[in-house]
């Protein structure tokens, strides 16, 4: 699906205190695993499309930890377990068997058994989790604490996993716990201002933050953590060919820009003392 050079995660190593997490930007699909795929999965249609691009030199000294396989070989943003994020609720497991439309993304009888996932949680989704906390203790070592901000996107009507037309900016701080309250006011005032630009947001709606937020996010620990879920229709068009969209991304990344600056700043006037 995409050139593969055996890495599974591109770290993009910064001076300053946030590190931009992108779980589910990369299309990298072994072509054993392709062949098993129906012409849904292989469209990868669940991929967070550009958000590398919409994120790139928005804060320049951020940095950045990019995974490079599909989501649908395995979910770098769910718990390794296989335990549900949102119990009750429809989701898409560690290793998908379903797209977010509710539909199969395997021929019959080609999913992936209990070995299979756990060989792709080896190589692919321990190598980027070892990667983000390596880059956690890098970062509090410079600073003495970090901000760890979660990127994705999804597109904005999917029926099977949530009513309705979602917000654009879909704060997830899991429920407060992942972040100093001062950082959440901080993203919420930001969203609120971005209404004028005809922006709507939520904050711990339907997506509370995944297991990158709930893992790392650590206050107590002067790690903090908080998840975007950009509502596609911001900076892309939101069907094949998934296309960006010069003019939309335009206008969001400014805003994209100062909720970032803002929690920069802040989060460095949260380092305790002697850090």
């Amino acid at each position: 699906m995409s050139d593969f050079d055996g890495t599974p995660v591109i770290v993009l190593e910064g001076s300053g205190p946030v590190i931009l997490a992108q779980p589910h930007v990369g299309t990298y699909i072994p072509a054993s695993l392709e062949r098993r795929l129906n012409e849904r999965g292989r469209a990868l249609a669940d991929t967070d499309w550009h958000i590398d691009h919409l994120y790139a030199e928005l804060l320049p000294r951020a940095t950045v930890v990019r995974a490079t396989f599909s989501r649908y070989l395995i979910d770098a943003n769910r718990n390794p377990t296989g335990a549900s994020l949102y119990p009750g609720q429809n989701t898409t497991g560690l290793c998908p068997t379903i797209d977010f439309e509710g539909q199969a993304i395997y021929q019959e009888g080609e999913e992936p058994d209990v070995e299979e996932i756990e060989e792709r949680r080896e190589a692919f989704h321990e190598p980027y989790h070892e990667a983000l906390a390596e880059q956690i203790e890098r970062v509090k070592a410079l600073h003495g604490v970090c901000l760890l901000y979660d990127c994705h996107s999804i597109r904005s009507g999917l029926p099977f996993l949530f009513e309705g037309r979602l917000p654009v900016f879909n704060l997830g701080s899991n429920g407060g716990a992942a972040l100093d309250p001062s950082l959440e006011a901080l993203a919420v005032k930001s969203c609120r201002e971005a209404e004028a630009g005809g922006y709507d947001w939520v904050l711990n709606g339907r997506f509370k933050g995944g297991w990158t937020t709930r893992r790392y996010g650590r206050p107590g620990e002067a790690v903090h953590a908080l998840q975007m879920e950009l509502a596609q229709r911001a900076y892309m068009e939101e069907s094949p060919p998934w296309r960006w969209r010069n003019d939309l991304a335009g206008r969001v990344r400014p805003q994209l820009q100062r909720l970032l600056e803002r929690l920069e700043a802040r989060v460095l006037e949260l380092a305790p003392s002697g850090g």
